[in-house]
């Protein structure tokens, strides 16, 4: 018997949106033994999509003979081309409501009490900071009995800290919650969208061999660094669009992948991907520069003042944080991947990112200030889009590979203004260029030729 629903009686998609009007999406029910009693129970398995968190299987365990049960969530999407850390200050009991998608893969971390629960020793789960709390506190809890019977010392020890666990609960006293995941594929709960949220601070990151070896994508015996690939020669690609096969972010069914190289007037080569699904009709596009990393970082600020503004050219790369200052709205680096667009064009993404897709402004999970807070959001944007609100959208790239179109070329734009800075550490480390060896490479690279 198989454990999958047919695509065909499912309407072509395994993973389908969470709704109770849809009666003919019920759960795959299989019988599977208990590994409490070792007698056989029931297993329940519902294949859903959560937005930001891709596709999930749901799983629930129960066992008539001992009263048994176990639920869990593996993540059915692809792993992510980057690693991803939240790190929240919890300063009220407010701050435990927050929604948590935590995957398999991912360490938890309080450093106030040294406290860590590595990867995959728990199943991935979808909570709160307060049901993260509670899970760690059962967990240690259960082993307890037999402690104390072959263990005092060790069972006290414990107690006392199960204690202090429990007292988090009460936030007396500010702490700090640290969820890194190299599959990127977990997600905290931002509660001031879309304005931007002091007490969290997200960071993406290259993972290391170690992880990738950890996460199943890379070989034991495979230590090579892997590069990602570059055209010899990007003179040769100009104009040409090539065709790769890859599959689709959504349904995983295979599909093709264009990719041009193209140059922008007065900025740099730039290499736009675009895939179309034929499957689930998924599509997506994607700009990456064609040039290194620059020197000096990019700050570029917008007054927009009418609606013609909307049809400037812009690009943002992936590396690149968008800002409205009258607005209080940040948009992280990479929350929107690579575009090559206009204004409009990215206003309208950030209305869709922050207010349409965003899960919780639907169902039971959102609340009426906060649909309030989003709808009062997504009105200013329509008024900016409008020309009837004069703002500042500030594109502000570390790398220096975003773009905003001059209108006044050659001469300089009154409405623009352009700031060069110098990389902090931090940003440096967050881009992976603090370990980067640069020096020397081309000479080390020949004589290694020369000797083999």
């Amino acid at each position: 018997m198989s454990l999958i629903p047919d695509e065909n009686v499912r309407g072509g998609s395994l993973f389908k949106d969470i709704s109770a009007d849809d009666e003919d999406w019920q759960p795959t029910v299989i019988e599977s033994l208990c590994m409490n009693c070792y007698k056989n129970g029931t297993t329940r398995l519902l294949l859903t999509k959560i937005p930001f968190f891709k596709e999930i299987i749901v799983s629930s365990f129960s066992c008539d003979h001992c009263s048994w049960a176990n639920t869990e969530i593996q993540s059915a999407g692809r792993i992510q081309d980057q690693g991803i850390c939240y790190t929240l200050q919890i300063k009220s009991k407010q701050d435990l409501n927050r929604e948590v998608v935590k995957a398999d893969s991912a360490t938890t971390r309080i450093p106030e009490l040294e406290f860590e629960i590595p990867p995959f020793t728990q199943k991935g789960s979808l909570s709160t900071i307060e049901g993260l709390l509670d899970r760690a506190v059962a967990g240690l809890e259960q082993e307890q009995p037999v402690r104390r019977a072959t263990d005092p010392e060790v069972a006290e020890k414990i107690e006392e800290f199960i204690q202090k666990l429990k007292k988090l609960k009460d936030v007396e006293r500010e702490f700090t919650l640290v969820i890194e995941d190299p599959s990127g594929n977990s997600f905290v709960e931002n509660p001031q969208a879309p304005q931007k949220d002091e007490a969290l601070t997200v960071t993406r990151f290259k993972r290391s061999i170690e992880q990738d070896k950890m996460l199943g994508i890379r070989a034991d015996d495979d230590d090579s660094v892997q590069e990602e690939g570059a055209a010899d020669d990007l003179e040769g690609m100009m104009g040409e669009v090539m065709v790769f096969k890859t599959n689709c972010p959504e349904c995983n069914a295979s599909t093709s992948t264009n990719m041009k190289l193209v140059q922008i007037p007065h900025f740099k080569e730039v290499v736009i991907m675009a895939t179309s699904c034929d499957s689930c009709g998924h599509r997506t596009n994607e700009v990456k520069s064609g040039g290194g990393t620059e020197e000096l970082g990019t700050r570029i600020t917008l007054h927009i003042t009418s609606s013609s503004d909307m049809t400037r050219d812009l690009l943002k790369s992936e590396t690149c944080s968008v800002l409205i200052p009258e607005l209080e709205f940040e948009l992280g680096m990479a929350a929107v991947g690579g575009k090559f667009t206009t204004v409009e064009g990215m206003l309208t993404d950030i209305k869709e990112l922050t207010v349409s897709k965003n899960p919780f402004m639907c169902g039971d999970s959102h609340s009426k200030e906060q649909m309030k807070k989003m709808t009062e959001f997504a009105e200013k944007l329509d008024k900016i889009i409008a020309g009837e609100m004069a703002v500042h959208l500030v594109l502000d790239d570390p790398v220096g590979n975003s773009y905003l179109q001059n209108v006044h070329v050659p001469d300089p734009d009154p409405q623009i203004t352009m700031e060069k800075y110098t990389r902090t550490f931090e940003q440096n480390e967050e881009l992976g260029l603090n370990d980067m060896k640069v020096e020397g490479y081309q000479e080390e690279s020949l004589t290694e030729l020369a000797f083999d």
